[in-house]
């Protein structure tokens, strides 16, 4: 409230005025119904009741005018926050380092993105026109009802606070139905990310039924649930609606007394009656307001905690970007380890010397993805030093970093666009004769001209529509645009078949030319020409050199090299 309540200031005040005239406006309703009934009873003045006319005519049309207002501000300034509050998230999220993305499932951030913002403006919304409009409604009509008849209003007084015990008795279930329900909603973000994802997987191997069976339950528990929050929202209805009939038969029971055996005038018991029953709505709301107001909660409370959340990874204070250099990349007693598990990497100490060409290989687990982990400075080591031309990452900006660096991965992945759009991430800046002269470099221009549409093809959800080899032919053409001085690939050549591995080395080549390049790879017939190897195992460098070097060493690397021979 205090955040959005400052920045809608205007927005806010605006609805607030016209909430308040709405609720003044209904309270005169009440009021005139005093002369409406003298005069046509008792008066029977043709011009008075002229003027009483004009007068409801007015209230109404004022009335009408306030509450367009309130509705379309309340609106402006809802959507309002939602866009800023899933602004705020999206970004938050995209500050955290790895590690948070490993321990949060994506189908959890999708359902905190999309509906705890939802839940924001609904909650303001409420909060709003409950203790503006409902409130000052209801008092606006209770004074209403004390001027015209004190003895009566005791008797609507009495049913308000046993009404109120019993709205407040339904509110502790409904946080822990809520949390239930907004877990509920992620499984079937997840069931669907799945599904989409993996639906080769899923047809192969007749998971239909397995899939239908875990969606239909993920389906039915939200269903069960917000059946139990729409009955615990209902209940409050049968016990408002029991109370006021209580109240208003008393009412009727007591006023025609009045009128009939006291000689009090029918004008203001109709004035009090009018008002007791358009008091019943704006009590009645409130009265609901906390079984909603929980509701609510329960996703703002979601949305705060993914907001508050402490970043994984950040700048340091005073970070300055990575002045230019050779591409000289060190790693200097460096030891890490995930989660305070065992240690991946053990005082490690390495250097990649520009210009020349570095592979790392070893066996699953040795730690070769971790090292090109942290020269990427997706995590910091655990003690030691991570340098760029001499100067530690750490203290530098991030932005600059990775300015230095063009990755290639293993699982390419592509965004939902075309080819040129692809290619053009690389450096956004680039002309399209820049981005087809890095295709041509990374031999898929032809692939692309073969292309019904060229450039302009799109690629569906993560190139869905491309094969692996040409998924990783734009992967390096990207990096060929990028003109970064060091260059990184992660197993680029794992799903690659023959000829399009042959034409991968190709590229290569030319991208690698006079740029640091560091590349791990288990094919070893994708680094043999590297300027040094650097075989690891279990965190630490078990030898190092080149090709023929390590063959003749009879050392680790050749026991790869003639397992894959033999394969």
């Amino acid at each position: 409230m205090r955040e959005s309540f400052r920045k809608h200031a205007l927005g806010y005040s605006v609805a607030i005025v016209a909430m308040l005239v709405t609720a003044g406006m209904t309270a005169a309703s009440a009021w005139i119904m005093k002369d409406i009934t003298n005069e046509f009873v008792v008066g029977r003045d043709i011009y008075r009741v002229y003027m009483i006319a004009g007068a409801v005519a007015a209230i109404f049309t004022i009335k009408g005018i306030a509450t367009f207002v309130q509705s379309l501000y309340l609106s402006r300034v809802g959507n309002a926050i939602i866009a800023e509050r899933q602004r705020k998230i999206y970004d938050r999220i995209l500050a955290q380092g790895i590690s948070f993305y490993h321990a949060m499932p994506s189908s959890e951030l999708i359902t905190r993105v999309t509906h705890n913002a939802q839940a924001a403006r609904a909650v303001l919304d409420l909060i709003v026109t409950s203790f503006v409009r409902d409130l000052f409604t209801l008092i606006g009509l209770v004074a209403v009802m004390v001027i015209q008849q004190p003895t009566l209003s005791l008797v609507a007084f009495i049913v308000g606070p046993i009404a109120i015990f019993g709205v407040n008795m339904l509110l502790r279930k409904v946080r822990q139905i809520m949390e239930a329900e907004f877990l509920s909603l992620a499984q079937i973000v997840q069931v669907m990310q799945e599904t989409t994802v993996g639906v080769r997987i899923v047809k192969s191997f007749n998971l239909e039924t397995l899939m239908r069976s875990r969606m239909h339950k993920a389906v039915g528990d939200v269903e069960r649930r917000a059946n139990s929050i729409a009955a615990l929202e209902a209940a409050t209805s049968p016990i408002m609606e029991t109370l006021a009939g209580l109240a208003i038969a008393g009412v009727v029971l007591v006023s025609g007394y009045l009128v009939l055996q006291g000689g009090q005038t029918p004008g203001s018991i109709m004035a009090f009656i009018t008002a007791l029953l358009l008091a019943y709505e704006p009590a009645k709301r409130l009265a609901r307001m906390r079984v909603s107001l929980e509701t609510g909660l329960v996703g703002v409370r979601m949305m705060f905690e993914l907001a508050d959340r402490p970043l994984t990874l950040s700048e340091k204070p005073g970070a300055e970007p990575l002045t230019a250099g050779d591409g000289t990349v060190e790693l200097k007693d460096v030891s890490f380890s995930y989660n305070d598990g065992e240690p991946v990497l053990r005082d490690l100490d390495l250097t990649f010397p520009p210009g020349k060409m570095t592979a790392l290989v070893g066996p699953s687990g040795s730690g070769k993805s971790t090292v090109m982990n942290l020269i990427m400075r997706m995590y910091d080591p655990d003690s030691g030093e991570v340098r760029f031309d001499g100067q530690d990452i750490s203290h530098s900006t991030l932005h600059s970093l990775r300015e230095r660096i063009a990755y290639v991965s293993q699982d390419t992945f592509l965004f939902a666009g075309s080819i040129m759009h692809n290619i053009r991430l690389g450096r956004e800046t680039a002309t399209d004769e820049e981005v087809i002269e890095a295709a041509k470099a990374a031999n898929a221009h032809d692939f692309i001209m073969s292309l019904p549409m060229g450039y302009q093809t799109q690629v569906g959800e993560n190139g869905a529509f491309l094969s692996g080899g040409q998924k990783q032919r734009l992967s390096i053409a990207r990096a060929i645009l990028r003109n970064a001085n060091v260059l990184l690939l992660d197993e680029a050549t794992s799903a690659l078949d023959a000829e399009s591995e042959a034409l991968f080395r190709d590229a290569l080549a030319l991208l690698s030319e006079g740029r640091t390049t560091i590349a791990i790879a288990h094919r070893l017939s994708t680094v043999h020409q590297a300027d040094n190897i650097v075989v690891m195992d279990k965190g630490k460098i078990a030898e190092q050199g080149r090709h023929a070097e390590l063959l003749e060493n009879g050392g680790l690397y050749r026991r790869l090299y003639e397992f894959q021979l033999m394969r």
